[in-house]
């Protein structure tokens, strides 16, 4: 685990893309990448204007926790992120009492079925979830701000290598937005 000072900040982009492509992705990450495992989660997003507050059932790992991201999809693609481990058992209570403050109205609820890989540095999320369809994440975790731009580049240089076309900040806002008002709880 990490001290406290040292920041975990992603370094993070997604691209949606069909059915078709998912297995195509699917069948060279599992002939050319490290299969990290399954990652199944069930995830319950609090949704404020320029953060976002995760409560995550780990289902496969067995575990949770309860997540902030400093940052909000769309907005670049560094998201600082302080997480804390909760027990499973205690899911529910930490959604209902974040739901009870109020201090946001935008609450989405979504199931993903993932798939977690290593390529070439980058952790790749293969993924489908009722409120992204199929889509993967590609990220690298730094501790200094410093290393985005290099991250950056070997995420683009993998992208491109799977063929695959990484969405803007444009794309993933406007994208995001419809999500929430369509999937709003």
């Amino acid at each position: 685990m990490n001290s406290s000072n040292q920041k975990n900040i992603e370094i993070e982009f997604r691209a949606i893309f069909g059915e078709k492509d998912f297995f195509r992705i699917k069948e060279f990450l599992d002939q050319n990448a490290e299969n990290i495992g399954e990652d199944d989660k069930d995830v319950f997003f609090f949704i404020m204007p320029s953060k976002l507050l995760k409560v995550v059932d780990n289902v496969s790992k067995n575990n949770a926790k309860l997540v902030l991201k400093l940052n909000k999809i769309g907005k670049g693609s560094d998201f600082e992120e302080i997480e804390i481990p909760i027990e499973r058992e205690h899911i529910n209570n930490f959604v209902k009492v974040l739901t009870t403050l109020e201090f946001t109205d935008n609450i989405m609820h979504s199931f993903q079925k993932r798939q977690n890989y290593n390529y070439k540095g980058v952790e790749i999320a293969l993924k489908h979830s009722e409120v992204w369809g199929h889509h993967l994440e590609l990220e690298i975790m730094i501790t200094d701000i410093k290393e985005k731009e290099q991250a950056e580049k070997r995420i683009r240089e993998v992208a491109n290598g799977l063929n695959i076309k990484l969405m803007t900040d444009q794309e993933l806002a406007e994208f995001t937005k419809k999500a929430e008002e369509k999937h709003k709880k």
